[in-house]
C-alpha cells in the first residue's frame, strides 16, 4: 500500500510554493488548526486553481474548471436544501451505474460525502473538483431552472395553513433562491420574480379586475399573460412587494412609488415599483433593470454600415447636439450610451444627468435628477456646464429652459447628446420651435436627429419561411421579386411560444446638411423637412425596417406595429 505524499510536498514539488511559504503556512495551521490548503490560499502564497490542482495530484481526481449548462440536473440536485450544497461547497451533476459525480472544492470533507452516498443510495460518490464560485454559479443557475410554477405554489397555499408570517422582511441582500420562509405569499412573489427575470421580461404587471388577478410580463416590448392568482391573494401580494419596496402597506387611495434591489442568483436587478389605485384595488407595475446587464456597442445596436460610419463620424464632433427621438421604451438610453462608450477615453470629460441612471458607466460622471431638492435636467445641466465637461448627456429636453441651455453648451464647443419623445426625426425641429427655441438656433446647433424604435427578433429556432399576401406585400410598397425568402414567427419551448427573442433598432437618420439647415430657417413644418431629407437619401423607420426583414431578422407584421407612413 502506497502512501500518500502529503500536501506541502506536491506544493513545493511542482514549484508552486517555496519551502519558507510552506514553514509559515503549517506555523499558521498548527496555531488555527484549519486546512493547510485554505491557509496557503487566504494567505496568498497559493491560487485556488493551484490548490486544486495539488489536491488532484495528490488524491487522484479530476479537475474542471466549469460546469456547463447541460450538466445541471435539477433532479439530483433538489433531494438537498441549496443553503446546504452552498455551505459545503457541493453539487452533484451525473449519476450512471451506481456511481454519482459530485464537484467538491474540499474532497478531504469524507463525513459529508458518506451522508450523500446514503442519501443517493449510490454504491459511490466520485469527487470532482471545481472552483468554489464555479459550485455556486452552477447552484443558482439549476435552482433559476427549477420546474416548480406558481400553480402549484397557490396549489400549495390552498392545501396548507396561511402563514402569519406573510410580510417578514428578506435579509439585507438577500438571494431569493435563498429564502428559507414558507409564507406562500413570499414564495410565490419571489418565483414571480425569478421567472420574470428568467424570462428577460422588462416589466411585471400586477393588475386587480372585478372577479380576477392578472399578472402580466413585457417581453421584448409586448406584454404576455403568464398567472392568474385567486383574487383573493391581490392585498396580500401588493403588501409583500410594497414591504420589499419600503413603501407604506397602509396607504390604499395614494400612488406611490419606490425601489428596491433584489438578487436572484448571481444576478442582481434593480426594481422599480409604482402602485396606483383603480377601481378595484392597486395596480402595482414593477419596472426591471438587470445590474450586470451588457452595454451594446455602435455595432451591436442595429445600424446600417451607412447609418454606422456616419454615427462614427459624428462622435467625432468637438460641438453640436445630437438628438435622439422616439417613445418611450424604444431604445434611445441604449443608443446613447453605445455612443458615450465608443467617444469614452480618459482625455474627455464626458458628465451625464439622468432620471433614472439605468447603466453605471466607467470614467463618466453620472447625476441622477432629484425633483425633491429642485434638482432638475435645466438646474443640472446650468451646473455641469461649469465643470469643464467635453461631452454632456441630457437625458431628456422637456421644457424650454432645459433646451435652451443645452443648445447654447453646443454653441460654446461642447458636444451634446439628448433624446426628445417625438415620432419621426424631423417632428423634433417643430417640438424645439414649439418650446419657443429661435429656428437659427436650431440650425446652428443641431448636427443630426435619429428617430428609432425596437422591432422583435425571430427566434433562430423556429422561425419558418413563408409567402406574404398580396396586401402586405402592397402596404410595405414590395414587388414579390426581394432577394431571398420572408419569414414569420412560429413559436417554440425556447422562445416561450411567442417566435420571437430579443429585439434590434430601425433608425431613421435625419442628418443637418446645408439644404436641410436653410430649409429650417423657412419653415418648422415636419413634413416638409421629411420631404428634403428623404429626397437627400434619408431612409425612414419603415424603410430600415423592411431592409431587415428581407434579411430575415424579423417579419413583417412587426415592421408594420411599429412603424407609420
Amino acid at each position: 500500500m502506497s502512501i500518500l505524499p502529503t500536501l506541502g510536498d506536491v506544493l513545493v514539488e511542482q514549484g508552486w510554493v517555496t519551502p519558507e511559504g510552506l514553514k509559515d503556512g503549517l506555523a499558521a495551521q498548527a496555531e488555527n488548526g484549519e486546512r493547510l490548503g485554505q491557509i496557503l490560499v487566504q494567505q496568498k502564497k497559493i491560487t485556488e486553481g493551484e490548490l486544486l490542482e495539488a489536491l488532484a495530484l495528490q488524491l487522484d481526481l479530476e479537475v474542471m474548471e466549469s460546469i456547463d449548462d447541460k450538466e445541471l440536473r435539477f433532479d439530483l440536485v433538489e433531494k438537498l436544501p441549496i443553503q446546504y450544497l452552498k455551505k459545503h461547497l457541493i453539487f452533484p451533476f451525473q449519476s450512471e451505474h451506481g456511481t454519482l459525480r459530485m464537484a467538491v472544492n474540499d474532497p478531504l470533507d469524507l463525513e459529508v460525502l458518506d451522508d450523500l452516498r446514503i442519501l443517493y443510495s449510490v454504491d459511490e460518490i466520485k469527487p470532482v473538483l471545481v472552483p468554489a464560485r464555479e459550485i455556486v454559479s452552477a447552484i443558482n443557475r439549476t435552482y433559476g431552472q427549477a420546474n416548480d410554477t406558481a400553480e402549484q405554489i397557490i396549489q400549495d397555499m390552498d392545501q396548507g395553513e396561511e402563514s402569519h408570517h406573510l410580510f417578514t422582511e428578506l435579509e439585507e441582500g438577500g438571494d431569493l433562491l435563498d429564502e428559507t420562509s414558507e409564507a406562500p405569499i413570499i414564495k410565490l412573489v419571489n418565483h414571480v420574480f425569478s421567472q420574470a427575470v428568467k424570462s428577460q421580461a422588462s416589466d411585471i404587471h400586477i393588475e386587480p379586475y372585478q372577479q380576477h388577478l392578472q399578472v402580466r410580463f413585457r417581453l421584448d416590448g409586448v406584454l404576455h399573460n403568464v398567472l392568474s392568482p385567486p383574487r383573493r391573494l391581490h392585498a396580500a401580494i401588493v403588501s409583500r412587494i410594497k414591504v420589499m419596496a419600503r413603501l407604506d402597506i397602509a396607504e390604499k387611495r395614494l400612488p406611490q412609488d419606490g425601489r428596491m434591489e433584489v438578487k436572484i442568483g448571481e444576478r442582481l436587478v434593480d426594481v422599480r415599483v409604482s402602485c396606483l389605485p383603480t377601481a378595484f384595488g392597486e395596480r402595482v407595475v414593477l419596472r426591471l433593470l438587470e445590474k450586470s446587464g451588457k452595454l451594446l456597442s455602435l455595432e451591436e445596436i442595429g445600424l446600417t454600415s451607412a447609418a454606422l460610419a456616419e454615427t462614427k463620424r459624428l462622435l467625432q464632433l468637438s460641438h453640436g447636439i445630437i438628438l435622439v427621438t422616439g417613445p418611450t421604451g424604444s431604445g434611445k438610453t441604449t443608443t446613447l450610451y453605445a455612443a458615450l462608450s465608443y467617444i469614452n477615453s480618459p482625455d474627455k470629460n464626458i458628465l451625464t444627468i439622468e432620471d433614472p441612471i439605468e447603466y453605471q458607466l466607467d470614467g463618466i460622471g453620472q447625476m441622477q435628477v432629484n425633483p425633491k431638492i429642485n434638482l432638475n435636467f435645466a438646474s443640472g445641466l446650468r451646473s455641469m456646464v461649469r465643470q469643464d465637461p467635453d461631452v454632456i448627456l441630457v437625458g431628456e429636453i422637456r421644457d424650454r429652459e432645459t433646451a435652451d441651455i443645452a443648445i447654447h453648451a453646443a454653441l460654446t464647443g461642447h458636444l451634446v447628446f439628448s433624446t426628445l419623445h417625438t415620432n419621426d426625426a424631423a417632428s423634433a425641429v417643430t417640438r424645439l420651435t414649439d418650446m419657443e427655441i429661435e429656428p437659427f438656433l436650431v440650425s446652428s446647433a443641431v448636427q443630426a436627429i435619429v428617430a428609432q424604435r425596437l422591432v422583435r427578433l425571430l427566434c433562430p429556432h423556429c422561425k419558418e419561411p413563408y409567402e406574404p399576401e398580396e396586401a402586405q406585400w402592397s402596404e410595405l410598397g414590395l414587388t414579390k421579386d426581394v432577394a431571398g425568402p420572408i419569414f414569420r414567427a412560429n413559436g417554440c419551448e425556447k422562445c416561450l411560444e411567442t417566435g420571437y427573442r430579443g429585439r434590434t433598432g430601425i433608425y431613421e437618420f435625419l442628418r443637418m446638411t446645408e439644404s436641410i439647415k436653410g430649409l429650417v430657417l423657412q419653415t418648422s413644418d415636419s413634413n416638409q423637412i421629411n420631404r428634403a431629407a428623404r429626397a437627400e437619401g434619408m431612409l425612414s423607420l419603415r424603410q430600415d425596417g423592411i431592409q431587415k426583414v428581407i434579411e430575415g431578422k424579423t417579419t413583417i407584421s412587426e415592421v408594420l406595429r411599429v412603424t407609420q407612413v
